[in-house]
């Protein structure tokens, strides 16, 4: 509490009292107590108080006002931002000093009873303002928030002639945690990891939640793009530890990917797509680093986006056809299957394989019906094929994709593709992948089950890359394994793939599952593959993918033995 004494009437005490804003002021004053603007308001003096120090201003007002009848009964200094004071008056009427005194009880009560509504609206107002700026689950900066900062960066780099990164960051495998063990774990996740990262940046730097598992950071005052390269190295330390979220042990890494202003760009847009860009470059180089855009970048980028939107309107162009590779009876040596592969007969680019475009299908959505049309296309062929005695009986093996198999309705696809081409369901074998099996095991057992009523056989593609386990191999009821060309490939000369494959086949064989060799380039891994009682082949040597109007041929070259 401030106490003031008119020069008129040293007996005269009026209270005053320290507040942080006001929306009455008209009067300022600057951070060293000197008064800078004076406004009258009603019917007060209108005087030149200008360049007075505040307690000069006082003084002086208290004067001008003692040669009114009206008296000044109480004045309330407030305080804007910390520098910034600003004076306001509160007046009545009074007929001599001595009613003084109790007027200002009244006053002071008044002041206080204002001061306390302000306050309350004031913080309410503070609390929408931190929501509109914040992340509710993290506390930290939204976008709107680190891009307001991120100009404050640039403004000030203009000035020191310095450079801003910014870094998108995002966690790598996020989603089949968040999938896995429920929303409930994967917030606790994010609010961990969220603190994590805000401690390793510097005081003067922002970092913003941008959604789910994405992460923006500013970083301002940079010498060059390589002053950034400490904090990112800071950043990913943090997320070297594992996070406990109640029973669960969690590790996660990210990728983060860096733009520079104004090298990059000098809108924040513009450098947060080229973050983005760079962000995906790392999550391709294995993840769990950080890249820093370039040019390279932009064109690739360029390059996808037209692919994407070419891939949009393949289906409808019947620019997507279907090779079959041929499928070896190893003891036999008969053609018992083909495995159909897509390719993309782009008017620009001629054909692509499926490296090329099959990971944009599942970015855009388009990977579902693109798999359901080789479903369709295959099982019409493999019907058609049934015609000729030479392939009466040839089995077609699909790839699934991982997205049309966890969508739930894959079965009502397999089954509405069968009917529709009359193919017998014991002709048509559907490929998974290892992780497949392992997302979400329940659901997974379900789709299993509902496939084999179906009389469609199941094989594991690439089997010995991922997460190969006696366990789901039972649980599962498959029938084959495919053995992942890159143990085939160096045989026979490599003894640590040749104990792989052999393992493998004896397993297979214990466990009632036939074997099948994918990347089988020499006659040698041939006879060895025979030699370990491998069942099937597929791979250069015997056969590349063909169209299916030259399978007939093939089949009768092969029986003749001259392939």
């Amino acid at each position: 509490m401030l106490e003031f004494y008119s020069p008129l009437h040293q007996t005269v005490k009026v209270v005053c009292y320290l507040f942080q804003y006001t929306y009455e002021a008209f009067a300022g004053a600057d951070n060293v107590r000197r008064v800078f603007s004076y406004q009258a308001v009603g019917d007060y003096p209108l005087i030149t108080l200008v360049g007075l120090s505040t307690d000069d201003f006082l003084a002086e007002w208290w004067r001008e006002f003692g040669k009114l009848a009206a008296l000044a009964a109480a004045f309330a200094v407030l305080s804007i931002l910390g520098a910034i004071l600003i004076v306001r008056a509160l007046r009545a009427r009074a007929q001599a000093f001595d009613e003084v005194n109790s007027l200002n009880e009244v006053l002071a009560a008044q002041i206080a009873e204002k001061d306390l509504a302000w306050r309350e609206r004031r913080a309410a107002e503070e609390q929408i303002d931190f929501i509109a700026l914040h992340d509710s689950l993290t506390g930290l900066p939204n976008p709107q928030l680190a891009e307001e900062r991120f100009r404050h960066a640039v403004a000030y780099a203009e000035r020191e002639h310095s450079k801003v990164a910014l870094i998108f960051i995002d966690l790598d495998d996020f989603k089949s945690i968040n999938d896995s063990l429920g929303h409930r774990i994967g917030d606790g996740m994010i609010r961990e990891l969220a603190q994590r990262l805000y401690e390793r940046i510097r005081e003067t730097d922002t970092l913003c939640r941008r959604s789910g598992d994405e992460f923006i950071a500013v970083l301002g005052d940079l010498a060059d793009a390589d002053a950034s390269a400490p904090v990112l190295v800071k950043l990913a330390e943090s997320l070297q530890n594992p996070i406990t979220i109640g029973d669960y042990e969690l590790n996660v890494t990210a990728s983060m990917g860096v733009a520079i202003y104004p090298e990059d760009g000098r809108d924040f847009e513009t450098l947060l797509k080229k973050a983005e860009n760079a962000m995906y470059r790392a999550k391709e180089s294995g993840r769990n680093t950080y890249r820093f855009f370039d040019a390279r970048m932009n064109i690739e980028v360029v390059e996808q986006l037209t692919l994407r939107n070419d891939l949009r309107h393949a289906p409808a162009r019947n620019e997507l056809v279907l090779h079959y590779q041929p499928l070896v009876d190893i003891r036999r040596g008969r053609l018992i299957g083909v495995e159909a592969l897509i390719r993309w007969n782009h008017p620009g680019h001629g054909m692509l394989p499926p490296t090329k475009f099959i990971p944009l299908a599942e970015e855009s959505g388009l990977i579902v019906p693109i798999s359901e049309w080789v479903l369709r296309e295959a099982c019409c062929q493999a019907a058609a094929w049934a015609k000729d005695p030479m392939l009466a009986d040839i089995v077609v093996a699909v790839n699934l994709s991982a997205v049309h198999f966890k969508r739930g309705n894959l079965e009502q696809s397999v089954i509405a593709a069968l009917e529709e081409s009359a193919l017998p369901a014991e002709r048509l074998e559907l490929e998974l992948t290892e992780s497949m099996l392992i997302s979400d095991s329940e659901a997974i057992l379900h789709t299993i089950r509902q496939l084999k009523q179906i009389g469609v056989k199941l094989s594991i593609d690439d089997f010995g890359t991922g997460y190969s386990s006696l366990a789901y191999l039972k649980r599962f009821e498959v029938d084959k394994l495919k053995i992942d060309q890159t143990f085939v490939r160096d045989l026979p000369g490599d003894m640590e793939d040749a104990a792989i494959v052999r393992a493998i086949i004896q397993m297979a064989a214990s466990l009632g599952l036939s074997t099948i060799a994918e990347g089988v380039e020499t006659e040698a891994v041939f006879e060895l593959l025979k030699e370990f009682g491998c069942d099937e082949a597929q791979g250069y040597w015997l056969a590349r993918p063909m169209l299916a109007a030259q399978l007939p041929e093939f089949a009768r070259r092969f029986a003749r033995g001259n392939c």
